[in-house]
Formats: C-alpha cells, structure tokens, sequence
C-alpha cells in the first residue's frame, strides 16, 4: 500500500505544482515539486524493496494490487516529468508578457 499511498501523493503534488505555477508562484510550485519527488523516492523505495526480495528467492505474487501499484508509480514519475516542463513553459510564458 505505501507504494500505492507515495505514487498518488506524488502525482497529487505534481498537480499542485502546476496550478500554483498557473497563478505565478513559481517558488511554491518548486517545492510542491520537491514534494513530488520525496514521494516518488519513497514509492521507489518500496518497489526495491519488493525486487529484493523477488531476487532473494522469495516470489512476490502478483496480484492486481501489486499490478495497480506499478501503473500508479510509472504514471506519477511519467506526470511529475511533464509538470517540470509545463512549469518551464509557464515561467517563459509570464516572462515574455512582462
């Protein structure tokens, strides 16, 4: 479940990032970045923890949890990549309107 819990806190904080970039708090953006990024270490922390343990001889079964837990960590690192470039293209956006 943590694996679960730390993909979708991350991808939440991603979207976070990009609404506060939208009204211009780039800085408040950056860091609800960081945050997205702790939680994405976190979730990757937990899916090592499982490879280990698949590659210490005890099988993992894989179960439509385990399976919904992957897809929800590839989608936020996926969603957190894109947040960083739509942040980008905000900031150039408002620079250039100045």
């Amino acid at each position: 479940m943590s694996l679960i819990v730390k993909s979708g806190n991350a991808k939440s904080d991603a979207m976070e990032a990009i609404q506060e970039a939208k009204q211009k708090h780039f800085d408040e953006a950056r860091q609800k970045i960081e945050s997205a990024e702790k939680n994405i270490v976190d979730a990757h922390g937990a899916q090592t923890a499982l490879l280990t343990q698949e590659a210490s001889g005890n099988n993992v079964e894989v179960t439509l949890l385990l399976v919904h837990a992957q897809d929800h960590l590839m989608t936020s690192i996926s969603f957190i990549d894109l947040a960083k470039e739509i942040i980008d293209l905000y900031s150039v956006c408002y620079a250039e309107t100045k």
